[in-house]
């Protein structure tokens, strides 16, 4: 089988795709953490339902010291395993320290010249702490591939017996000397990029100019730029505003709203026609429940002219939320109401369910202003042969340059290969391997368990994680490449998606002639 680039390497789009991608893989294996931190604010803060001054003590050390030093294992374990997770935890660590210093001194000197101008010392408002996510994601991609490299160095030339004393010295030391650098640089750099990224929000804030990011986000997510948006401005900022007195940001509500993409969906279901009206409602049903925003993608590049739509429920939607003081305590992952729903900041409820409400409203009424305007055309396309839907999927994955894998079984794959084997494990792989490759991995679950061989284990992996232990491997044909050097010893199927591919059950087929008559086992 063979694999079918779509996004050129060198181009800038694949290179901010790949810069998201890397992004996402650290921060979305942590999303249980930040809800659990935004529960911890939810209920013991002083603004929280049940304020507790014992547990709330628990807020400021969780989001200051434990999630970034979360993402930088995470990000060093994708580089380079346990080992680069511990020395780009140790590097972080690093930063965070030197940050904090550098925040003492300001405050002190600015407390200084507070009280020389003859103002009272306890009407001075400190700086708040700077929490590291910006500084974890640099430098745990920084540690762990400078480790790799310093092991390349030694390798295979340390004598035998003294392996341990080696690879353990040698992380110690160089991981002291990354949290120097932390210390001193890194954590200056990343003090600075914060500040100058906080003045420009505040800005757009203080100047209600905040609904013009829609301009920028909202064609983002359709050509899958957003998670560089997303995950390496946005969330930094919220967090550190939500982390302050007020609780709770607006940030958090600019790119995960589920309204626009239902509105636009909502559109074809009524005025659509073909294959995209009649998938459009169970790709609503995914996208606004599930939280999987890629479903809708498609449908957006059927026409451009639709991203009009989405960009107008996406400002309606900011402005809502800052009309009315509509915001969340922490990042709603994935994007679904029932996510968003979960995290909304106290006295926030109306603003945000009305700017979800009304920011689906606007995308359908757009959409379907530029649906029916087009109708007659479409029509006779159809009647022609023409499949715009069809080729607005493969535009889809082109655009993501990687898995497309939630786009509701609208697509056929290629053929299945023959098992070598008995099939005692099956891993879904996608770069992320969360989202929509686990709601793969659950059908195809379904579908042995009811075939008669519930000891066969499926789960889903992120790319990153694989190793030559599964006996099938089921990836997107766009990933084919990297999974096979993964896994090299696998039987790999490649599908054009994770949903409703008709390749599952062809797996199911082999699982039966690999592993036999299950009335036998």
């Amino acid at each position: 089988m063979t694999t079918e680039v779509t996004a050129q390497k060198g181009s800038a789009r694949a290179a901010v795709q790949r810069f998201g991608t890397f992004l996402s893989g650290m921060i979305m294996p942590n999303i249980p953490a930040l809800i659990a931190w935004g529960i911890f604010t939810m209920f013991f803060i002083g603004a929280g339902f049940t304020p507790n001054e014992d547990l709330s003590t628990i807020v400021g050390p969780f989001i200051h010291y434990l999630l970034p030093i979360l993402i930088a294992y995470t990000g060093g374990h994708m580089v380079y395993g346990v080992r680069g997770a511990v020395v780009a935890a140790i590097g972080t660590f690093g930063v965070m320290a030197g940050s904090d210093l550098l925040i003492a001194q300001e405050n002190a000197r600015l407390l200084a010249a507070w009280t020389a101008a003859g103002n009272p010392a306890d009407k001075f408002q400190a700086l708040g702490q700077i929490h590291m996510f910006i500084g974890a994601m640099i430098m745990a991609p920084l540690a762990a591939y400078s480790m790799k490299w310093l092991d390349s160095l030694w390798e295979n030339k340390i004598k035998a017996g003294l392996e341990m004393l080696v690879n353990m010295y040698s992380a110690g030391i160089w991981g002291f000397v990354l949290a120097l650098v932390g210390f001193y640089p890194l954590a200056w750099l990343v003090n600075g990029i914060m500040h100058i990224l906080s003045g420009a929000v505040q800005f757009l804030i203080d100047s209600h100019l905040l609904p013009l990011t829609s301009i920028i986000i909202e064609p983002a997510k359709v050509f899958f730029l957003n998670n560089a948006i997303n995950h390496g401005v946005l969330t930094p900022l919220g967090i550190s505003e939500a982390s302050g007195p007020a609780g709770r940001s607006i940030l958090f509500l600019l790119e995960a709203n589920p309204g626009p993409g239902v509105g636009l969906l909502l559109a074809f279901t009524i005025f659509g026609i073909g294959a995209a009206r009649a998938s459009a409602p169970g790709a609503a049903f995914i996208q606004f429940i599930g939280g999987i925003h890629e479903v809708y993608f498609p449908y957006a590049l059927m026409k451009p002219a639709l991203i009009l739509a989405l960009i107008g429920g996406g400002m309606t939607g900011v402005t809502t939320n800052m009309l009315l003081g509509g915001a969340l305590r922490a990042p709603a992952a994935p994007g679904s109401i029932l996510a968003v729903i979960a995290q909304i900041a106290p006295g926030a409820y109306v603003a945000v369910l009305l700017s979800v409400l009304l920011s689906a409203a606007v995308t359908f009424v757009i959409a379907s202003i530029i649906l029916r305007a087009s109708r007659s055309r479409d029509l006779a396309a159809e009647a022609a042969g023409a499949d715009k839907f069809e080729s607005a999927i493969a535009q889809t994955e082109a655009n993501k340059g990687k898995s497309s894998d939630a786009l509701a079984g609208l697509r056929t794959g290629t053929a299945v290969a023959a098992p070598a084997g008995a099939v005692k494990t099956i891993v879904f792989a996608c770069d992320a391997g969360m989202g929509s490759s686990a709601m793969g991995a659950s059908v195809l679950r379904k579908k042995i368990q009811a075939a008669g061989y519930p000891d066969v284990k499926v789960v889903n992996k992120a790319i990153s994680g694989l190793d030559d232990s599964f006996d099938v491997v089921v990836s997107h044909k766009d990933l084919m490449e990297r999974a096979t050097a993964k896994t090299p010893s696998a039987v790999h199927v490649s599908v054009d998606n994770f949903i409703g591919a008709p390749q599952y059950d062809d797996v199911v087929e082999m699982v039966k002639q690999a592993n036999g008559d299950p009335a036998v086992h």
